[in-house]
């Protein structure tokens, strides 16, 4: 079985593929300081609880945008799971040709999204991940990953209502009944959700636009990307495992060389 780990700057998304299948998925917060024997203890819990066997994982890959925390992470890997993970880098064959200004920029998230969206749905794609940051990516039907844009996530952009405002109350994040609110927290509500539809709209028209492929598919992930994919048609498919699958092709991927 692989263990496939996913390090974001507000969550540690985790899964157990047996073979294809994803057998069981889980997460933990990035920000809480943890030593390589709390992060040890952690896997194996939630690995045992979904009734897998933590001896029967044989192999983990990890992406990861948050350095800090690598050293204690992998080595709780390497004392509780006793493996040693492979890490998504630059430089890792994963099928996708970077052919921006400078490859090294591009976040392991991003690579590994790229990867799950152009083997499982083709190419040309724009990959959309709904996270910290909202992060649009174009890959060509050669696999080339031609350009990104880089917004601020929903939550990002909430948190910044409420942090910088004196009377702006921390409120659940979901699209209201009308985008003619009437009192506060629907009308908070209203411009982060509906002006993140009309973001999301725009950007893809414009990048149709840009490149001249107007018949380019639309491929969203993240957890808050469920509520924009719902409430526009710009996004073709919306999948919350695509960047867990992406790291199952690469490390597939790997393994044959």
């Amino acid at each position: 079985m692989l263990l496939v780990v996913d390090v974001g700057n507000t969550n540690i998304t985790l899964g157990v593929f047996e073979g294809d299948r994803l057998a069981a998925s889980f997460r933990l917060m990035t920000g809480i300081p943890r030593t390589s024997d709390e992060y040890g203890l952690l896997l194996c819990d939630l690995i045992e609880h979904r009734g897998i066997k933590v001896s029967d994982i044989d192999a983990v890959i990890i992406s990861s945008v948050v350095p800090a925390i690598m050293y204690s992470f992998q080595n709780g890997v390497r004392k509780y799971l006793n493996k040693n993970p492979f890490e998504v880098k630059p430089g890792t064959k994963t099928g996708i040709k970077i052919t921006t200004g400078n490859p090294y920029e591009i976040g392991a998230d991003r690579i590994v999204d790229a990867v799950g969206a152009y083997e499982q749905y083709g190419g040309p794609v724009i990959v959309i991940d709904f996270g910290t940051a909202t992060t649009y990516d174009v890959i060509l039907e050669d696999g080339s990953f031609t350009a990104g844009i880089t917004a601020p996530g929903i939550r990002t952009s909430a948190k910044a209502l409420w942090e910088g405002t004196a009377k702006l109350p921390e409120i659940e994040i979901k699209k209201p009944e009308s985008i003619l609110a009437k009192e506060t927290i629907s009308s908070m509500q209203a411009g982060l959700v509906y002006g993140c539809i009309g973001q999301t709209e725009y950007i893809v028209r414009k990048i149709k636009e840009e490149t001249g492929i107007s018949n380019m598919k639309t491929v969203a992930t993240g957890g808050l990307g469920k509520i924009i994919a719902e409430a526009t048609e710009c996004i073709d498919v919306y999948d919350p495992n695509l960047t867990l699958n992406g790291l199952r092709l690469i490390y597939n991927r790997y393994k044959r060389t």
